[in-house]
């Protein structure tokens, strides 16, 4: 499984940090939503195309925190 994109909120510490991850495996996709750093509680998601997950990305985003991509890329 290859990780291709990182997200987070911006903000530090267990009660406040998100993240959101995008992972490839062959031909799924695979998004992560994980509420608490790295020790925090995760939900996966799966999807069948790049398009689909990026949507759903999209709608994890959205909101009053200010998303920052920790790869250097962009939604």
């Amino acid at each position: 499984m290859e990780q291709r994109k990182h997200w987070w909120n911006g903000k530090w510490g267990r009660i406040a940090r998100k993240d959101v991850f995008l992972r490839n495996d062959a031909d799924q996709w695979y998004v992560e939503q994980r509420a608490g750093g790295a020790e925090g509680i995760s939900r996966f998601y799966e999807y069948d195309s790049e398009d689909e997950a990026y949507d759903a990305i999209r709608a994890l985003l959205d909101g009053p925190d200010e998303w920052r991509p920790l790869d250097g890329g962009t939604i």
